[in-house]
């Protein structure tokens, strides 16, 4: 299995598949370039991803993607990524991309997910979420928050993949974050601080069930090519 980037540097071995992790976010933070850090850092170790693209264009993706040293179209050709367009019909238009979702209304996402992937085999593939609260959107609360607990996370430990999820800081309910909190096999943190003056990136691993961790804070740099690392 390759490595995560970034989230197993701090781990004391490796994340087991089947497993969910939040990933928690500042609005102002780097996470959106760490996801793709995530994913080419996979990529390049031979793996495949599956990149659900809610809060950004698959093509803007694809060009991050080569500011990061890959082809994504080749990548794409030979089944090693796979960009998931869940972005496109948020803007109310229909999606040009061959993987796209129709709607974000949980009544059709349930039944997509209970009919296509529920006992899908994706052993080994790491699927990344940029941004799971565009659910809240188009949802009550309570509706999508449910949809994940008994859908997503459940296909997830099924079909044998590695899921991390992006949900945005300081948007839902108390009660919301709880519930997701609750289900996911570890809980990371992508946050802004002024530290010395200077507002610094910071990745901390909140908490982790199945595998010992790092749980100090941990500062990070973007570097030209918009790829984060730890910063020495």
């Amino acid at each position: 299995m390759p490595q995560i980037p970034l989230i197993e540097d701090l781990t004391s071995g490796s994340i087991p598949p089947g497993s969910s992790l939040l990933v928690e976010f500042d609005p102002a933070s780097q996470w959106y370039n760490a996801s793709l850090t995530i994913a080419t850092g996979w990529l390049k170790q031979g793996g495949t991803i599956v990149y659900h693209a809610y809060s950004q264009p698959p093509d803007s993706i694809r060009l991050k993607l080569k500011r990061m040293g890959l082809d994504a179209g080749d990548l794409e050709k030979n089944g090693n990524l796979q960009i998931w367009d869940w972005y496109t019909t948020q803007l109310g238009l229909k999606s040009k991309e061959k993987i796209a979702v129709e709607s974000l209304k949980v009544a059709d996402l349930s039944i997509q997910f209970s009919r296509d992937y529920m006992h899908r085999s994706m052993a080994g593939v790491l699927q990344i979420s940029d941004n799971t609260s565009a659910l809240a959107r188009f949802n009550d609360e309570k509706v999508w928050v449910e949809y994940v607990l008994t859908r997503v996370i459940p296909s997830t430990t099924l079909n044998r993949s590695i899921l991390v999820r992006g949900l945005m800081k300081g948007v839902h309910s108390d009660w919301g974050y709880k519930q997701l909190e609750g289900a996911h096999d570890g809980i990371v943190d992508f946050r802004v601080e002024e530290v010395g003056g200077e507002w610094k990136n910071i990745i901390a691993i909140r908490s982790m069930r199945d595998v010992g961790h790092d749980s100090r804070s941990h500062p990070l740099k973007i570097g030209e090519n918009l790829q984060v690392n730890f910063e020495k």
